[in-house]
């Protein structure tokens, strides 16, 4: 009988030692999480000196620049005020001297010097579109021929608006 009971024991150790056990399993759990943002439009703009140099009465011509840098995708408009000077309209600005005369001059949306640049958007305005980078508008400058001021050192300030 012992010998019947050891062959059992022996029976059952050798069944577990060769069955393989269950491996553990782990707990998976699942979730998520939400990621959003908003891109807001946003603009910088920058004007460069237009420079006329020293004027005797002959027509001279300067360019200078405008740069805006804008959110990809953004639509502007840049507008150009008449000036400081007494009297300036968009169509005639006026350079004030430093004992108060006047010198008149143009800024122009052309090389040309056709189209006066204004602040009348859908009018006298560039519009562009905002690549990301940026970028670079000309604006032309003229003073016209034939005045007659006194010799002084003449000066503008022309505010530049940019909507968007």
């Amino acid at each position: 009988m012992l010998k019947q009971h050891f062959r059992i024991l022996s029976l059952a150790l050798a069944m577990t030692m060769t069955t393989p056990c269950a491996p553990s399993q782990a707990a998976i759990g699942t979730g998520s999480i939400s990621v959003g943002s908003t891109v807001v439009s946003l603009c910088l703009v920058f004007g460069s000196t237009i420079a006329f140099g020293s004027y005797n009465m002959n027509q001279l011509d300067q360019t200078g620049s405008i740069s805006v840098i804008c959110t990809f995708g953004t639509s502007y408009n840049i507008a150009l005020d008449a000036g400081s000077g007494a009297g300036a309209t968009t169509a005639v600005r006026k350079m004030t001297g430093l004992s108060g005369g006047a010198l008149n001059y143009g800024l122009y949306r052309d090389a040309a010097r056709s189209s006066p640049w204004g602040s009348a958007i859908g009018s006298d305005t560039v519009a562009g579109t905002a690549n990301g980078l940026l970028q670079s508008v000309n604006v032309y400058g003229r003073i016209p021929a034939g005045q007659a001021p006194k010799a002084d050192v003449y000066s503008d300030t022309v505010t530049v608006t940019l909507t968007y």
